[in-house]
């Protein structure tokens, strides 16, 4: 099936989809403000150009969009159109984030991905539960990890 629209407004819808500083991303920026974790924002000098890395905990963490990094959830659907296409965009997101985490634990860091559901969406987790889980795996955890709508996970 063709693409429903023409290509100068497909081009331009996909312009407009954001890299930084996403609603999500905001919200775990403002979670870890409420901790008073300091961190920094979209480090370039890191592989990977992490979503906020805090140094004092030797911590990376990722907060990813379910569609774009394939996540197992109601906010991840394939689209009908151009399957092949998207599926290949998707899985290379995915190759590319598992080498981020590889170079990064390797290079010493731990590294939480946030996934979108467990920040919005029907299944999201409670703010309470959320900024608990994030302050759980910041000062305790040893390794990887992620949070998604279920809670927090080894990865």
């Amino acid at each position: 099936m063709a693409d429903v629209h023409k290509p100068d407004v497909r081009s331009k819808n996909m312009r407009a989809i954001r890299t930084r500083d996403t609603a999500i991303e905001q919200r775990v920026a403002e979670l870890l403000g409420e901790l008073d974790i300091t961190f920094r924002a979209q480090d370039k000098s890191l592989p990977g150009r992490p979503d906020f890395v805090l140094p004092d905990y030797r911590a990376i963490i990722f907060v990813h969009g379910c569609f774009w990094h394939h996540h197992h959830c109601h906010l991840f659907k394939m689209p009908a159109t151009r399957t092949a296409f998207w599926m290949g965009k998707i899985d290379s997101n995915v190759a590319r984030d598992k080498r981020y985490i590889a170079e990064l634990t390797d290079g010493g860091w731990k590294v939480l991905l946030v996934w979108e559901c467990s920040l919005r969406g029907k299944t999201r987790l409670e703010e309470q539960a959320l900024s608990a889980r994030l302050e759980e795996w910041i000062c305790a955890a040893e390794g990887n990890g992620e949070i998604d709508e279920k809670g927090i996970h080894q990865l």
